[in-house]
């Protein structure tokens, strides 16, 4: 939750405006001011705009210099 500025957390949408459009929020929509703006939020969500990037590490999935382990033989293949 994001804090205050004392320390403390703070709720979501008391006080605040709508992270849309910056209104005043409305109690029914919280913390939205309008269906409108929660269907808005909603399709960000769906369409993936609110995706959080990432880097990939090759050195925490063995991906780049990593060397593959043996292959194992089938049992159809053996002696």
């Amino acid at each position: 939750m994001p804090e205050n500025g004392n320390g403390h957390a703070r709720k979501l949408g008391v006080g605040a405006p709508c992270p849309i459009c910056g209104k005043a929020a409305a109690e029914k929509f919280r913390p939205f001011c309008s269906k409108r703006c929660a269907d808005v939020d909603l399709h960000r969500w769906m369409s993936g705009a609110y995706a959080i990037p990432v880097t990939e590490d090759s050195d925490e999935d063995g991906g780049e210099g990593a060397e593959a382990p043996p292959a194992k033989p089938r049992k159809d293949e053996e002696n």
